[in-house]
């Protein structure tokens, strides 16, 4: 490695969120970026370790981690960019929106702060792009064998982008009104501002990449017709069949799911468009304590909510304050504090939601219990067990269900021999970065067919 002893000498630098008084009065990215300088010093920690988990372990896509930490230490900025990309189609998006599952399986996690891998990933490719280093693709050959892709998120993109690189003539079909899936619509601006994904999809579609915005595959095409017009399909519908919650008092207004609130908000951002969804003035619970939750927690604190709740059934995960990984190199099971957050919400863990009430069809009133995860079956994995007496109720005037997906929107479109399927579609509700591995796995199994 360029410097040794770096990751002795040098210490872990993180990128700053900006003031909570200023960023949640708009949707612009939190985050305030290290300088190249400061990047190049980060990178200069990486410790040469030798088997290096970061890109074996923990990355899906397995990134060249340590090869590319080396050239962004030695300034060489080109030649990182180079590594990144030949195995990371959308590094603006991962290095943004990824949990960094690399820095968790880091060496220097063993016992001390990790290097800042995802910060560096981000880095490299701004750079490319500021330096006219990112360019469309042109293909060595061109192959006559048209493919549809069913869906524009993550996988979807990235299946496109890969299966263009190898010079097939590929046709995006996507339901909503612009490209980008859960990228546009799911992922809130100031975690993911929408120039990115549009400066992405312009160089797709520079590249050759067609794009057919407000089709419903199934209902406006049917399967017969991509069968002829397409000799292989590939459905990157997403999971998008989110999970219910299904109490007495469900069916009052004002209690929504958080992809239709999130994308409604997304919409307002990018467009102006009504809010039929909005938190101002109001009370709001957000149920459900993974990222979607935290998303709908920063969205209603912009949007001006008076409270926001959010609950999880889950017990609370263990506290963690030291820099070093306690399960490295696993991923590891602790409390996790986003930028939302930190603008101010009321989080508890351990609890159900019993029941909704209200007065004129409109919810007002939530009512929850708390639990107890025990052992009650021995060829079972620890149940939620109410604890009597722990009853409480809230006033609430929004209630945004983020409990994570139980399967693929079922709809006409048919499976028929040809046809692949990819992301989320396949493996369930996952990471960005999951769906990036599963599109190179998916182009790899095409190009067998193909051939």
């Amino acid at each position: 490695m360029g410097k040794t002893t770096g990751f002795m000498e040098i210490d872990r630098k993180e990128a700053k969120y900006r003031p909570v008084s200023e960023r949640i009065k708009d949707y612009k990215d939190v985050m305030k970026y290290l300088t190249d300088d400061e990047i190049r010093q980060q990178a200069a920690r990486c410790m040469d370790c030798g088997v290096p988990f970061c890109h074996s372990l923990g990355c899906p896509v397995h990134n060249l981690i340590p090869e590319w930490n080396n050239l962004v230490y030695k300034g060489r900025w080109k030649e990182a960019l180079k590594k990144l990309i030949s195995v990371n189609p959308f590094p603006e998006i991962t290095g943004r929106v990824c949990p960094a599952l690399c820095e968790a399986s880091c060496t220097l996690s063993i016992n001390s702060a990790p290097v800042t891998i995802k910060q560096i990933e981000l880095a490299i490719i701004e750079n490319g792009f500021k330096n006219g280093w990112v360019t469309p693709v042109i293909p060595k050959h061109e192959i006559p064998h048209k493919i549809a892709v069913i869906g524009s998120g993550p996988a979807g993109l990235a299946v496109a982008w890969l299966l263009r690189e190898k010079g097939f003539p590929v046709t995006v079909y996507e339901k909503s009104k612009k490209p980008g899936g859960i990228l546009r619509f799911g992922i809130p601006d100031f975690k993911l501002e929408k120039w990115v994904l549009d400066r992405r999809i312009d160089l797709m579609k520079r590249s050759g990449i067609k794009f057919e915005t407000g089709v419903n595959i199934g209902i406006d095409i049917s399967a017969e017709y991509l069968k002829k017009n397409f000799k292989t399909i590939v459905l990157a519908t997403g999971s998008g069949e989110p999970r219910d919650l299904k109490i007495p008092g469900r069916e009052l207004n004002g209690i929504h799911f958080a992809m239709d609130y999130l994308y409604g908000s997304n919409e307002f951002v990018s467009e102006g468009m009504k809010q039929e969804i909005n938190a101002d003035g109001k009370n709001v619970l957000v149920i459900g304590g993974g990222d979607t939750g935290s998303d709908c927690v920063g969205t209603a604190i912009r949007q001006g909510a008076k409270k926001v709740y959010q609950y999880e059934i889950l017990p609370k995960p263990k506290e963690w304050q030291d820099k070093y990984n306690p399960q490295w190199p696993d991923w590891p099971v602790i409390l996790r504090t986003s930028s939302s957050h930190e603008e101010g919400v009321d989080r508890d863990w351990a609890i159900t939601t019993k029941q909704f009430s209200g007065t004129g069809g409109k919810v007002s009133k939530a009512e929850f219990i708390r639990v107890e995860w025990k052992k009650t079956d021995a060829n079972k994995p620890p149940q939620p067990v109410e604890i009597p007496g722990t009853e409480f109720s809230l006033d609430i005037e929004l209630v945004l269900l983020a409990m994570g997906f139980v399967n693929v929107e079922h709809n006409k479109l048919l499976s028929i021999p040809g046809v692949f399927a990819v992301g989320d579609a396949v493996t369930g509700a996952s990471l960005v970065i999951r769906a990036m591995n599963h599109a190179k796995k998916c182009v790899e199994s095409i190009n067998k067919h193909v051939k």
